[in-house]
């Protein structure tokens, strides 16, 4: 995990709130993760080679 943090805010319809909420604690995740996890592999899809290779060393081993 990257040693520093930066807030991210955004506004989501309530109910999808409530239900994104309750899937993620049926997988013992929190939102925070899945969120952190859907950034790190939409950044692996549509990244550039420049924008891997600044992310962390476990991601820009994945890129095919």
């Amino acid at each position: 995990m990257e040693n520093r943090t930066a807030r991210l805010t955004l506004l989501i319809d309530p109910t999808k709130k409530q239900i994104f909420e309750e899937v993620c604690a049926m997988r013992d995740l929190t939102p925070s993760q899945v969120v952190r996890q859907m950034i790190r592999d939409y950044v692996q899809q549509y990244g550039t080679e420049e924008q891997l290779a600044r992310m962390p060393v476990n991601l820009k081993s994945e890129k095919k």
